[in-house]
């Protein structure tokens, strides 16, 4: 083969290399948007930084009739993080041996958990601490945020009850909502965005959303929760 030739087959060589071979995960930071492509098989489940229990080191209730929130996953991202509730790690959920992402647009709010709650199937939860959508600014996942909480979204997931807690965070310029009428007023048009996300993420007729109640039937929940968890 002449040399000629040898180097014009070594330059077309270089443009058939792939140009991002990490894993996906290795391309995520902390707010980032999730990968469009699937990941590979194999891929070891992420696990998030920290050395605290995310479940039973941190209050449920804070001063001013505030809770403490954790997220697990930002505004505005897909990837399915959540803690584990039996070693308060938070980790890339898996599926079918890859990380789960959720097939839709971003969260409309930072989804997190409350610690020291856990809720039973008869009281609206999934046994597990109780799930919260903070509406305000995209937080790093694995922040603990003091929030308000103002409402439940009441839902049923699959024909199972599966209620979400609503709340603002503190700091932000929702933080001064103490109710879903406030936020109604003040915000139009949010309370129907939250709607629509969780009625259609899942695709089609899996998660029908009954209705809005306010901060005293969420208040009620939490209790239960926070006794539920101290009793265990």
């Amino acid at each position: 083969m002449r040399l000629l030739e040898l180097v014009s087959l070594c330059a077309a060589a270089v443009f058939l290399v792939p140009r991002h071979a990490s894993p996906p995960e290795a391309q995520l930071g902390a707010g980032a948007q999730d990968p469009a492509a699937k990941p590979a098989v194999g891929v070891a489940p992420t696990t998030h930084p920290s050395p605290h229990h995310f479940v039973r080191d941190f209050p449920a209730r804070v001063d001013g009739g505030l809770v403490n929130v954790v997220v697990e996953i930002p505004a505005g991202t897909t990837a399915k993080w959540e803690v584990d509730k039996a070693d308060g790690a938070l980790r890339w959920e898996m599926r079918d041996g890859r990380p789960r992402v959720v097939k839709y647009i971003g969260y409309p709010g930072n989804y997190g958990m409350v610690p020291r709650t856990l809720l039973s199937k008869e009281l609206g939860g999934d046994g597990d601490p109780l799930d919260v959508l903070l509406l305000g600014p995209a937080v790093d996942r694995g922040s603990v945020v003091q929030a308000r909480v103002i409402g439940v979204l009441e839902m049923l997931d699959g024909g199972e009850q599966d209620d979400k807690l609503l709340a603002v965070a503190a700091g932000t310029n929702l933080e001064h909502v103490t109710s879903l009428e406030q936020l109604d007023r003040e915000f139009p048009g949010v309370t129907t965005i939250v709607r629509t996300w969780f009625a259609n993420y899942k695709g089609p007729g899996v998660i029908e959303t009954k209705a809005f109640a306010g901060s005293e039937r969420a208040d009620s929940i939490l209790a239960a929760a926070m006794a539920m968890y101290e009793a265990q």
